[in-house]
């Protein structure tokens, strides 16, 4: 049985927090009052919320019905400003980027207080409200895009993928003998060769069909000869040499298949047909 604590003992933190039922202004309650009374001020319900400065411009326009090339900048200006007061009674730390569009938006409101200036050349003279067009256009495009994205269906939101497991046959795929394999042999086999060769001064005329017919007549009435079998390291370099070049000849005319059981084992050479 678990020990109760002491009467005396006020608890752990945790077993605090369970007490407490509410909070009224940051203050806990472990048990709610018989004449419970709820301030106007306590309870805040938010019914637009918005993703900034620019959203909350485009909302303004949007919902009178203003022309997007032709905004009344005092009205809205007006409003944004009214906008910005509600939030600052409640957030003190209002991102700086709302301040900054309602700077721009009573500097345009300033200019276009101010007499028209053409420049020399232009026929009409540039609307102070042209730029902030163009970029409530651009977001409320980028923005309906968005939208039309979230309506489509997502993968582990709206469905889950069908997922069944395959069964595989019983055939087993050898690993192919690439040329990496072919090169680390044929080192090793030099590396051998270069152990037991003997210096003699000789010329000699090694033959690359003889070397491929003997390589032929050593693996006929056999299953498989290892790689290094049809070397004779003995006979020196050269001859080393010819049986490589007559190896490849005979693979490369399909007359004679080098594979292996599995990546990093015995390289093997057998015949590509079977003699009658």
């Amino acid at each position: 049985m678990s020990q109760q604590p002491p009467a005396g003992d006020a608890g752990t933190p945790e077993q605090l927090e369970l007490r407490i039922v509410a909070r009224l202004y940051g203050a806990p309650l472990e048990s709610l009052p018989q004449d419970l009374f709820i301030p106007p001020d306590a309870l805040e319900i938010y019914l637009e919320s918005f993703e900034g400065p620019l959203d909350v411009l485009l909302y303004l326009i949007r919902k009178q019905n203003f022309n997007i090339f032709d905004i009344p900048m005092a009205e809205v200006t007006r409003q944004y400003l009214v906008y910005i007061e509600q939030i600052r009674e409640r957030d003190l730390e209002l991102a700086s980027d709302y301040l900054l569009m309602a700077a721009l938006l009573i500097d345009i409101k300033s200019r276009m207080l101010l007499p028209v200036k053409r420049a020399d050349g232009e026929e009409e003279a540039a609307d102070p409200r042209a730029e902030l067009a163009r970029r409530l256009i651009e977001y409320e495009t980028m923005k309906l895009a968005a939208h039309r994205l979230d309506t489509l269906p997502q993968v582990g939101r709206d469905f889950l993928p069908a997922a069944a497991a395959a069964q595989t046959g019983g055939i087993v795929q050898l690993p192919e003998v690439s040329l990496d394999d072919l090169r680390h042999a044929w080192a090793d086999i030099l590396r051998r060769a270069s152990l037991v060769q003997h210096h003699r001064i000789s010329r000699e005329e090694l033959s690359v069909r003889d070397f491929m017919t003997r390589i032929l007549r050593s693996l006929h009435n056999r299953r498989f000869a290892e790689f290094e079998d049809l070397f004779e390291a003995e006979q020196g370099t050269q001859t080393v040499v010819v049986t490589f070049i007559a190896l490849l000849e005979l693979a490369r005319e399909s007359l004679v298949e080098i594979t292996q059981a599995e990546a990093f084992a015995p390289i093997y050479v057998r015949l590509a047909y079977q003699p009658s």
